[in-house]
């Protein structure tokens, strides 16, 4: 949490159900250490009173546009001097539509106007208000101005209806915030990566594999976007969720990795080789399943295509880096992996370190040595990887 320390944020509640989060939201951001301004409005207040979130920020809150405590009665534009951003959760029609043509009637409206950081929304509504040509409509003009739409999410609502409309959960906001929060040492770039095993078919039900959760892979695709690069993201056969912004195209076979890989490379500038790609694969897998019979099993393998090699060996390749899992002698292999396919840079980490884990420890490769990290959570070594990458790659 500490992406956050020391930072100030105003948090607009407006009038819905979803009010609720935004209180535990509060409570994320505080223990967080954040400096958190509330502004409710008059709708809000129906929800969650002002008590609740002055109990949970230690600050008063704000809802009047003629609030006598703001010197010179400026408080629409003293709240956003310093801040380091706006954030309304939730949002509600109603106030996308302010938004969205400049109205000015009420403290938050008119702070969100005069205001001189970013603005993120969390819309809330009734899926079929979310889904009405208005709201569709002023969605697209705030987000053409500028402003973050965070959501909505899709879903059971509050008034028993299933589709999308839901506001985040206080967790999930609060991953968007530290995301947006991050260093745009990527803004403009566009990243490929692969992440996750691959599987190779022996018959219908049994196959090939490695060992990867794709924990690494996924997180470096949410440090790229974080960093402001359009991200697409290959995957191999993995229980995760797409990070957010992240385009993701799933496949399963060494094979069917490649294409995904070539057809998506032109135009890439970094091309991230982070999955546990089969070395084999069966020679000819067969069309029904084997029947076990108590004898032993002779399987013909062939050698699988070595994308990051192939990829590399273009006459003008992106800038890649690879991925070197090893069980012993780390610097030795991932710096040979280096040279052999002349890679600007390699990660290497030992297996029993980080795979399928939370955590890793890894080792940066490059042209001028090696770059140990700090042991951390995944995120976190992505985010630092992202760093030493975006120092190398050569301005644009």
């Amino acid at each position: 949490m500490a992406e956050l320390s020391g930072k100030r944020i105003v948090l607009g509640v407006t009038g819905g159900v979803a009010a609720y989060k935004a209180a535990e939201l509060v409570r994320l951001l505080i223990k967080a250490d954040v400096v958190v301004d509330v502004v409710l409005t008059a709708a809000g207040a129906h929800f969650v009173g002002p008590a609740t979130f002055q109990a949970l920020t230690g600050q008063p809150v704000w809802s009047d546009l003629w609030d006598a405590r703001a010197p010179g009665g400026m408080a629409h534009i003293d709240l956003t001097r310093g801040a380091d951003l706006v954030l309304i959760a939730p949002a509600s029609a109603d106030f996308l539509a302010k938004l969205a043509h400049g109205q000015a009637d009420d403290l938050l409206s008119t702070l969100c106007l005069a205001r001189a950081c970013p603005l993120l929304v969390a819309p809330a509504m009734n899926r079929q208000m979310w889904e009405q040509a208005p709201t569709r409509r002023n969605a697209r003009q705030l987000m053409a101005d500028g402003v973050a739409l965070l959501g909505p999410a899709g879903g059971l609502q509050a008034c028993g209806e299933v589709g999308p409309g839901r506001m985040l959960e206080a967790g999930e906001l609060f991953d968007e915030l530290v995301a947006f929060l991050q260093p745009k040492i990527l803004a403009g770039r566009s990243v490929l990566l692969t992440a996750g095993p691959t599987f190779e078919a022996i018959d219908p039900v049994r196959g090939l594999t490695n060992s990867s959760s794709g924990k690494m892979g996924f997180a470096l695709a949410r440090a790229c976007h974080e960093a402001g690069a359009a991200v697409t993201l290959i995957s191999g056969p993995v229980a995760l969720s797409t990070p957010s912004g992240v385009n993701r195209i799933d496949v399963v076979s060494a094979a069917g990795m490649r294409e995904a890989v070539l057809r998506e490379l032109p135009g890439q500038e970094l091309f991230i080789s982070v999955a546990a790609v089969a070395d084999y694969r069966p020679a000819e897998p067969r069309p029904g399943k084997i029947k076990k019979d108590g004898r032993a099993m002779t399987l013909e393998l062939v050698a699988n295509p070595d994308i990051l090699a192939e990829v590399a060996a273009l006459p003008e390749p992106p800038f890649c880096v690879g991925f070197a899992a090893e069980s012993q002698n780390l610097a030795d292999y991932a710096e040979t992996k280096r040279r052999a396919k002349k890679l600007p840079l390699v990660v290497g980490n030992l297996v029993q370190d980080g795979l399928g884990g939370d955590v890793n420890s890894v080792t940066l490769f490059d042209a001028l040595g090696a770059h140990p990290l700090p042991t951390a959570p995944k995120l976190d070594v992505a985010r630092r990887i992202v760093a030493h990458i975006a120092a190398m790659l050569p301005p644009r």
